[in-house]
């Protein structure tokens, strides 16, 4: 079953943090890639730029309205996403626990859905 990872980095922390703690952490998180590439696990992931970055666009009432910054306020951000193939919910739980920004952030398990929607 194919789950995505959504990394959601506490944006302040993240900050906070020296350049060398930052690449510490990719290079970790580049390790479990491809710890799970070579299982056929790891479908894809990218991490992104900060929710600076962002551009939210809503259609309402035929208008397109467009804002900068993220769509939430919320001091965590969308920060980067890994989609898996694993057998079940435990096992996906057990890989986004391994995630390194699992540690300073919150990483939100979702199951893929295939096909047009129920």
């Amino acid at each position: 079953m194919k789950y995505m990872l959504m990394i959601c980095r506490d944006e302040p922390v993240w900050e906070k943090m020296s350049a060398g703690e930052r690449q510490q952490l990719y290079l970790d998180t580049v390790t479990l890639a491809e710890e799970l590439t070579a299982r056929g696990q790891y479908l894809g992931g990218h991490p992104l730029h900060g929710s600076v970055s962002a551009t939210s666009v809503r259609v309402r009432d035929g208008k397109r309205l467009v804002t900068d910054g993220p769509f939430a306020e919320t001091r965590e951000q969308l920060g980067g996403y890994m989609v898996i193939d694993v057998k079940d919910l435990d096992e996906a739980i057990a890989v986004a626990a391994r995630v390194p920004l699992a540690r300073t952030s919150t990483v939100e398990v979702r199951p893929v859905r295939d096909g047009l929607p129920a």
